[in-house]
């Protein structure tokens, strides 16, 4: 079921999985105890939140078993990552999760520690969707500018999955040295019944967001511990009925496009306005625009590639059945919401964009 539903790591399993089963599987996992079928072991998840940036004496206790740092109420965060990835062997890759921490509370100096000195691969979740505190001023209102809660309309915004990648690259030393995997829930992660559930299109629009802001693989939060259907395996049970059409899809079009996403970015050969997120790829002699809406609310977005100047070409929208015209190097097409994203495929265009 879930290679049906285009899964291809196992990310932090149980201490009582079945490794074994992963070898014929042609699957991967990232577990956090040694195995002979791993693919990399996984230090603590989210010590940022719960240790804190800093080196003071790990007692080797876990929250909820007491004093985490010694002397207590020290950071000990740094600590707890150094401790867990120094007997990890050379040439085994270590991946950790960080928090709220990384993205919102801590300096860049701080955060950046986290981020560059303990594993080769790192993600931040930050549930833009679901989380019920997360628009509020100590956290993404704050962090993005407003000084102020958020409004529904500026944080239940694919977009900021975006804006989450971006300030993980951000703190990366030297820039683009390290890969960041992004997080999307889907399902219900907050305890609290009143959360929101994520909806299929908020959950391709999150994907979509992360992969045109760089994330170089995807992490799918599969546990709901509140709402109306609580399950800690949510694409495998019927609480996942409703997504999991959404996920399977999202998750063939990553894989068709897998080339395409392993392939160079363009930087700086598309042209737009602030209402649209976009990225530019080279692969082969065809370039690739991926573009997903940056706002709330419907609109007509204008895109310029300033190298097709002269030129009319067709652009392919994938898996849209249609196609838009670059008249001049410019293209306009119609994003109904902040869930809308295009894909297109302008076919031998990188033999004038990208020679």
């Amino acid at each position: 079921m879930d290679k049906n539903v285009g899964l291809n790591t196992y990310v932090n399993l149980t201490a009582n999985s079945d490794t074994a089963l992963l070898q014929p599987g042609g699957v991967h996992a990232v577990t956090s105890e040694p195995s002979p079928w791993t693919s990399g072991l996984v230090l603590a998840d989210e010590p940022d939140m719960w240790a804190g940036p800093g080196s003071s004496e790990w007692t080797g206790k876990w929250p909820g078993q007491g004093e985490v740092c010694n002397p207590a109420n020290t950071p000990c965060g740094y600590s707890v990552q150094r401790t867990l990835s120094t007997p990890i062997p050379d040439g085994t890759m270590k991946y950790a999760n960080y928090g709220k921490g990384v993205s919102f509370w801590e300096s860049n100096t701080e955060a950046s520690v986290f981020v560059n000195e303990f594993q080769d691969v790192v993600s931040v979740d930050n549930y833009w969707f679901t989380d019920p505190n997360i628009c509020g001023l100590g956290e993404g209102g704050g962090s993005l500018g407003r000084d102020r809660n958020l409004t529904d309309k500026e944080c239940r915004l694919a977009a900021n999955y975006g804006w989450t990648i971006d300030r993980v690259r951000s703190l990366v030393n030297p820039s683009g040295s390290k890969p960041v995997w992004a997080f999307v829930e889907v399902g219900h992660p907050a305890g609290e019944a009143d959360a929101p559930t994520i909806t299929g299109p908020q959950l391709k629009a999150a994907v979509w967001s992360s992969l045109i802001h760089g994330a170089r693989g995807i992490v799918y939060f599969n546990h709901s511990f509140g709402g109306p259907c609580q399950s800690f395996h949510v694409l495998r049970e019927p609480c996942g009925d409703d997504i999991r059409p959404w996920v399977t899809a999202v998750n063939r079009q990553i894989t068709g496009l897998a080339p395409v996403l392993n392939a160079p970015f363009l930087d700086g050969a598309l042209a737009h306005g602030p209402g649209i997120d976009t990225a530019v790829k080279v692969h082969g002699d065809d370039l690739y625009v991926f573009a997903g809406s940056a706002q709330a609310g419907p609109q007509t977005a204008e895109l310029i590639l300033a190298c097709l100047a002269g030129a009319s070409v067709p652009a392919t929208v994938l898996d849209e059945d249609r196609t838009v015209t670059l008249s001049n190097g410019v293209f306009r097409d119609t994003f109904d919401d902040g869930n809308a994203v295009h894909l297109y495929k302008i076919g031998g265009a990188a033999r004038t964009c990208a020679p």
